[in-house]
């Protein structure tokens, strides 16, 4: 039989793993890419001064560390970054590794307030576009995006600017046309040459 110590201490130590699961964890160490997969031109990702800096041609970093297991159905996502003008980039859920071109598994959150792209950040792009430029170049902003079952939210400093869900996407006329919600990894873009943009935050909340 258990003693009451025993059942308490197991108590104690479940509510301590809870509280654990629910609280912010940072992906991003301000020293090293450790527990990032860089793909295709992986000299576009850099750290300088604490900052992960996105400048050069196409890749992608996507998250392989241990958090989570690298593979997220519905959770909490916190990231503050900075764009230089003509910047673009974007912020990849439910995705996975791919060695080259833009990635096919799962949504983008573009991240663009002067590209000549007109999906500004906040889009989910080419689903849930949004045209209206929030936030500026220069200026440190965050993306709080949230992803629930087939809903996902995004506010840029605290306004929530684009919710979509999928589930009631009847019409579906996205080039990307089917689902795109399942699980999986988070992924951060370098779009071109003469795009810089730095990452100085990537949080993550699990909530399942």
């Amino acid at each position: 039989m258990k003693t009451l110590f025993t059942l308490l201490f197991l108590f104690v130590f479940q509510l301590s793993s809870i509280a654990q699961d629910t609280q912010w964890i940072e992906l991003f160490s301000g020293k090293d890419l450790e527990g990032w997969r860089v793909s295709e031109n992986p000299t576009s990702f850099s750290i300088e001064d604490g900052l992960l800096k996105v400048a050069g041609p196409r890749a992608h970093a996507f998250y392989a560390g241990k958090v989570g297991g690298a593979d997220f159905k519905n959770f909490e996502l916190l990231v503050e970054v900075k764009t230089l003008p003509k910047a673009n980039s974007g912020i990849f859920i439910h995705t996975a590794y791919q060695e080259s071109d833009w990635p096919e598994k799962g949504y983008e959150v573009q991240v663009n307030q002067s590209h000549s792209d007109w999906r500004k950040s906040g889009s989910l792009y080419a689903v849930q576009d949004v045209s209206e430029v929030h936030v500026k170049d220069g200026e440190w902003y965050t993306y709080h995006v949230i992803v629930k079952g087939d809903q996902i939210s995004v506010a840029l400093n605290g306004k929530v600017v684009m919710e979509y869900d999928e589930s009631a996407d009847t019409k579906r006329t996205s080039p990307l046309g089917k689902k795109r919600f399942d699980r999986g990894t988070i992924a951060l873009q370098a779009h071109d040459p003469e795009s810089v943009i730095y990452y100085r935050s990537v949080k993550i909340k699990l909530l399942d």
